[in-house]
């Protein structure tokens, strides 16, 4: 027998949702105003706290929540959000991603590391996480590690060499020679 309050949960969810993917649907090539996105992500926002009893859907809940702040630019808040979704869902790689990335703009390098440490100890096989460690790692100054990283991401998924060029974190360790050795390519 289906149980209303979960259905009505599963809906609630999904509107929150469709309000985050209006904001990020054509990603950095258009993004939406400031203002327009900041209204969409409090609409997120007021969507979930719709929800008084989230039973087995908090973990989803906070995950939706910390997206949103993310998204409105407030690190704080998101990662507050996060904390408390990976607390519930420890095995998640995507809440370690965005706890990564908050980190990241927050100033904590040390932090947004440990968190791509975590995401490589539940999945290793995920490129992203191996991309995201190494720009992390070059912004740290570390090139050492960079490159290595890099080398797994490119190893994982090939098309990453792709962002190299544009990705503004690499820019610390852009002309050093072991970067530079993974990076050229040779007709």
């Amino acid at each position: 027998m289906p149980d209303p309050a979960r259905i009505q949960r599963l809906r609630i969810l999904k509107e929150a949702e469709g309000y985050l993917d209006l904001i990020s649907v054509y990603g950095d090539q258009w993004p939406p105003r400031p203002d327009l996105r900041d209204k969409l992500a409090q609409r997120a926002l007021d969507t979930l706290s719709r929800i008084d009893r989230p039973g087995g859907q908090a973990g989803t809940v906070f995950f939706l929540e910390g997206q949103a702040y993310r998204l409105m630019e407030r690190y704080s808040e998101a990662i507050a959000s996060l904390r408390s979704a990976a607390e519930i869902e420890p095995e998640n790689v995507s809440i370690r991603l965005a706890m990564g990335w908050c980190f990241k703009r927050s100033k904590r390098l040390d932090l947004a590391i440990e968190a791509m440490e975590e995401a490589l100890a539940i999945d290793a096989s995920m490129a992203i996480v191996h991309y995201n460690l190494a720009c992390y790692w070059s912004l740290a100054g570390n090139v050492k590690l960079a490159v290595a990283y890099l080398a797994q991401a490119f190893e994982i998924d090939p098309n990453y060499r792709d962002r190299v060029g544009l990705e503004r974190d690499f820019d610390p360790i852009r002309n050093h020679p072991q970067f530079l050795a993974l990076t050229t390519v040779i007709v």
